[in-house]
């Protein structure tokens, strides 16, 4: 999947020009946490988040004292070293910018010109949608060796039982030699996938039900 897929392309961004003031309302009226702040020709110059509003603003007792802080321009209070993504990208890749980065939302940028932005939220929807746990479903995780062409086979013993697989993330075991395969399969009881997939040597990590022979 790629970013131009889950981007939200209605942008509010604002000038460098504009007074914070104007970002409080921005925030408030579209119930929004991130602005990117652009130029004449839409190029992404600087970023600001609900926490620099509310670090810039001062507090309700002294409010009238420095009402005049509000009236300072964004670019007083802007974050101007922006890192951006293209809507080709993968969202993998994105998110990992995310963590590395710790950044909450990323301008998505084509040919220098805002076009796009995401944010935390927009990804953790996405990979809800892509590990398919929004629907009804069993997760079962099986540890297998850590060989070319294990998925295959797991996979098989769920065909064989006419069980359709919504989604499978593997990663790896503590033991290189081995590797952990996750299922989110479309069955409510997992009761007799769980038994084949023992039968056949598999060593079933969840569910890890009682009486189900291993």
């Amino acid at each position: 999947m790629i970013v131009e897929q889950i981007m939200k392309t209605d942008v509010i961004t604002l000038h460098p020009n504009h007074r914070i003031i104007d970002a409080i309302q921005l925030v408030k009226q579209h119930h929004i946490r991130h602005i990117p702040i652009v130029n004449d020709e839409n190029h992404v110059i600087g970023i600001i988040t609900d926490r620099d509003i509310r670090d810039a603003s001062p507090s309700i007792f002294q409010a009238n004292e420095y009402i005049e802080d509000l009236q300072k321009p964004i670019s007083t209070i802007m974050k101007t070293d922006v890192i951006t993504g293209h809507p080709l990208d993968f969202v993998e890749e994105i998110a990992a910018l995310f963590y590395e980065y710790r950044i909450s939302c990323l301008p998505i940028v084509k040919d220098e010109k805002l076009v796009g932005i995401i944010t935390e939220t927009d990804l953790l929807h996405t990979f809800v949608q892509l590990t398919g746990a929004h629907q009804p479903s069993s997760q079962i995780e099986v540890k297998v060796p850590n060989l070319s062409g294990m998925l295959s086979k797991v996979a098989a013993i769920f065909s064989q039982r006419n069980i359709n697989i919504s989604s499978v993330l593997v990663y790896p075991d503590k033991d290189e030699h081995y590797k952990i395969l996750v299922f989110r399969a479309q069955t409510m009881n997992p009761t007799g996938i769980i038994a084949d997939l023992k039968n056949a040597g598999y060593t079933v990590l969840w569910p890890n039900l009682p009486g189900v022979s291993s």
